[in-house]
């Protein structure tokens, strides 16, 4: 089944209010915001708690795995009941449970919760990109999800360091209680200013029949998978270099920790930028072919970055000049992939859009640890996001028409100004 024509309406592409892009932005990085502001306390956690440094570690990754299953279920619900209520639902659960972690006597009550914390603020990414489902289609998706990057970037580049000054003037057990706020503004936010998108006569039925049939029609289509596990490979690649960094910089190039968080946010710049330059693109360049034309260049531009690892070339500056540049490319990857695996589904879009977030979080989970099994210095960072750009070309080549002559003809042409309602 797929969706008819969208009317085309040049006069708009996209939303430009800053505030309907912040408070889509703001709602699709609370589980990033939610991790990484809690990164700089698994020290004060370890010792508060009397723990060890794997059972702090494990409050981490309990938090992507209760969100990949967050999304799997919380997607077919917003099918059913529209966007506003499951996405007021898992916000206020992350207040209460925020508010529960900030209240452990244990790690494994701590582990427990995070579970559900992850879980239940699923809700808030999966809800954000149906929402533009909803409304938007090609290029003025595109363009929109690039706009979002600009506050799913920015965020989690400061939450560290908001994480740690919370930390620092308290105690570890107060970024909870900031967390709590962060949800409590949110929902004042979605209550008075996000209209619900999903009419009642577009709504799915909603029993288990039916979400395993939606399930089941996604898994089958080789079109979407191909495109939905392409993001997931993009955050590997950023994982990769995230988890072995701090290792390469700091023990293979002797920088302190405040050149390493500078380096740190100056890659995590060439992600925004990126991306915002992609929204520009898009205007003149279908999604398809900037994504095919995006994967193909980081790739090469990994390779140059296993060159300067193996040649020590530039030293220091060449390692974050190499870097930046594959980083770079990836601003480029997830809008358009995400768009593209959309398109046919606006039908069931939280659906869809649960099983591109839920492969985000299992691919990155798979694929990010290799860089520590590999020795966890430069080479084996290279040669995991090597291997992260090699398998989204070879999926998207083998998934997709987009390297074959005269493939993709829906595509083919711009589709800007597709859109459903008014701007907000």
């Amino acid at each position: 089944m797929t969706d008819p024509p969208l009317p085309h309406n040049n006069s708009k592409q996209a939303p430009r209010s800053v505030k309907y892009i912040l408070m889509l932005g703001a709602l699709a990085a609370l589980p990033a915001i939610t991790t990484d502001m809690y990164l700089p306390s698994l020290p004060a956690v370890e010792t508060d708690l009397h723990t060890t440094q794997t059972a702090a570690q494990l409050t981490l990754s309990g938090t992507l795995v209760g969100a990949g299953v967050g999304q799997l279920v919380i997607g077919p619900f917003s099918d059913r009941f529209g966007r506003r209520l499951p996405l007021m639902i898992g916000i206020s659960l992350h207040v209460a449970i925020s508010l529960l972690c900030s209240l452990t006597p244990n790690i494994e009550t701590l582990t427990g919760l995070r579970v559900l914390q992850g879980f239940f603020n699923a809700a808030a990414a999966v809800v954000a990109l149906a929402v533009i489902r909803d409304r938007f289609v090609g290029s003025a998706a595109a363009q929109l999800l690039s706009r979002l990057m600009l506050v799913i970037g920015v965020a989690p580049l400061l939450a560290p360091t908001v994480g740690q000054a919370i930390a620092g003037a308290w105690n570890w057990r107060a970024v909870f209680y900031a967390l709590a706020l962060i949800g409590v503004v949110l929902v004042a936010i979605v209550w008075r200013f996000m209209p619900e998108t999903l009419p009642e006569d577009n709504r799915s039925p909603g029993h288990p029949r039916h979400v395993a049939g939606a399930y089941w029609s996604l898994l089958r289509d080789r079109h979407f998978m191909a495109l939905a596990v392409i993001p997931g490979l993009g955050l590997a690649l950023i994982m990769s270099y995230v988890v072995g960094s701090p290792f390469v910089f700091q023990n293979e190039y002797g920088l302190t920790a405040q050149q390493f968080a500078l380096v740190f946010a100056l890659n995590g710049a060439a992600l925004v930028l990126s991306a915002q330059l992609n929204a520009a693109l898009v205007r003149k360049f279908p999604p398809a072919r900037l994504l095919r034309t995006a994967l193909v260049v980081q790739l090469c531009l990994a390779l140059l970055l296993l060159v300067v690892v193996a040649t020590g070339a530039g030293g220091v500056f060449g390692l974050v000049a190499a870097l930046w540049l594959v980083l770079s490319a990836q601003g480029m990857v997830p809008a358009n992939a995400s768009v593209l695996a959309l398109h046919n589904y606006g039908h069931m879009a939280g659906t869809a859009a649960a099983v591109i977030g839920a492969l985000q979080s299992g691919v990155a989970g798979l694929v990010s640890p290799l860089v520590g099994i590999l020795g966890g210095n430069s080479w084996s960072m290279a040669g995991v996001m090597i291997g992260s750009c090699a398998l989204a070309v070879t999926v998207l080549a083998l998934g997709t028409p987009a390297y074959r002559k005269g493939g993709w003809a829906e595509h083919a042409g711009r589709d800007d100004g597709q859109r459903v309602g008014a701007d907000e």
